[in-house]
């Protein structure tokens, strides 16, 4: 059973009249049995989806700060990586000083594309987060009722065992239970391959044996979304402008 369905059987059963049930049945205690399996069941299927939304929410929530600390390290290479192209273009060597603000320019799309991942995950962080509230809120409205209805189920076995010398009911049950899983993705990989490139770069510029090419070198000589060019045109343009 996922999530979203538990939750709405522990909406429904919480917000469920039990005198109204018990009014229309024509076996009160079968009512309050079949209550009791039905409470039992959804409060043990609900604590174990609760527990893997709350689980998906702390995982939802790494993923976003992961993001955030890209985002930061590639502003940081960026910054850094123009700052050499401005030293090699000053000293009047232009062809390795392009190099570096292709580079540079390589990085601010990783900063664009790390803060726009941070910024998708906000809604669906929310959402989770109200899935977790609203599941623990259901839940513990669901324990008191379970105790309630046990309590009124014991006093209504006592009555019959009183006026009929009936044996009394029992009631307990156990359910299943949902899982969740999120996949974490490790930007830091991609920052040390970038910091390759640049030191083959900079060794080019000081006219030293360039270290062994990379086969990844292909992704970092053009930036992968042209959709992000523009702002990384204009990050570009902002670092120079304050160097």
């Amino acid at each position: 059973m996922t999530k979203q369905t538990i939750l709405g059987r522990v909406t429904q059963l919480a917000k469920a009249r039990t005198r109204t049930l018990l009014d229309l049945a024509e076996d009160p205690k079968e009512v309050f049995e079949r209550l009791v399996r039905d409470y039992a069941d959804t409060i043990e299927e609900a604590e174990r989806a609760a527990a893997a939304a709350a689980a998906d929410l702390r995982l939802l929530r790494q993923d976003q700060e992961e993001d955030r600390r890209a985002a930061v390290a590639w502003a940081a290479r960026a910054r850094d990586t123009s700052r050499r192209a401005d030293v090699l273009r000053a000293a009047g060597n232009a062809g390795a000083a392009d190099r570096f603000d292709r580079l540079a320019k390589v990085a601010l799309g990783r900063q664009v594309r790390a803060e726009r991942e941070a910024a998708d995950a906000e809604p669906v962080i929310a959402a989770q987060g109200d899935m977790v509230a609203r599941l623990k809120e259901g839940l513990d409205s669901m324990r008191i009722k379970l105790t309630e209805l046990r309590s009124a189920r014991d006093r209504l076995a006592a009555r019959a065992r009183a006026a009929e010398g009936a044996p009394g009911g029992t009631g307990s049950a156990g359910g299943a239970g949902s899982a969740g899983g999120a996949d974490v993705l490790d930007p830091r990989g991609e920052l040390g391959r970038f910091e390759e490139k640049v030191r083959r770069e900079e060794a080019r510029a000081l006219g030293q044996p360039e270290p062994a090419a990379s086969p990844l070198d292909g992704q970092f000589e053009r930036v992968e979304s042209l959709d992000d060019e523009a702002e990384v045109e204009a990050r570009l343009a902002a670092l120079k402008a304050t160097t």
